[in-house]
């Protein structure tokens, strides 16, 4: 199935296909990295950033941010917290729900793990797109996000 909006045709199920594998290798790519370097993995390495960017975030704004199912999350948050890296703070405006916010620990971890996060995904960018334009790349697929995330398109059921 060929879509054309201007120039050439673009072959969607395709297109589909290279971005969910190229998904899946870069996470699987950075995890190899992220764990050899700080004993960590992609998705703890994000949830560690999200919270760092957004502190006294709550277990559904991760979840909502990441399109995961609250219960996920939890567990998830669960690990980090055994881990020493977030704690769970009372929630003053809502009982029923608790505030995150990162240990000093989970600070150190995230900064040092930063570095080597972007330094992996330049190492494969560079390799795979040598003089293509990454800014289109980058602006196209921060759109398509965009119209997803408006629309709530694709959000998890549990």
């Amino acid at each position: 199935m060929a879509y054309k909006s201007s120039g050439d045709p673009v072959d969607l199920p395709g297109l589909f296909a290279d971005l969910v594998r190229c998904e899946t290798r870069l996470y699987n790519a950075l995890n190899d990295r992220l764990r050899e370097r700080h004993g960590i993995v992609t998705s703890q390495f994000e949830f560690l950033g999200y919270l760092r960017d957004h502190p006294g975030a709550r277990v559904a704004d991760l979840a909502a941010e990441f399109a995961v199912g609250i219960g996920a999350t939890s567990k998830s948050t669960d690990r980090l917290e055994k881990r020493g890296w977030v704690v769970r703070q009372p929630n003053p405006a809502d009982r029923r729900s608790s505030l995150l916010a990162l240990t000093d620990d989970g600070l150190a971890l995230v900064q040092a793990a930063s570095g080597t996060f972007a330094e992996r995904l330049a190492e494969l960018f560079d390799e795979a797109l040598g003089t293509l334009p990454l800014p289109a790349a980058a602006q196209a697929l921060s759109g398509l996000r965009s119209v997803l995330e408006r629309d709530q398109t694709g959000l998890p059921t549990g």
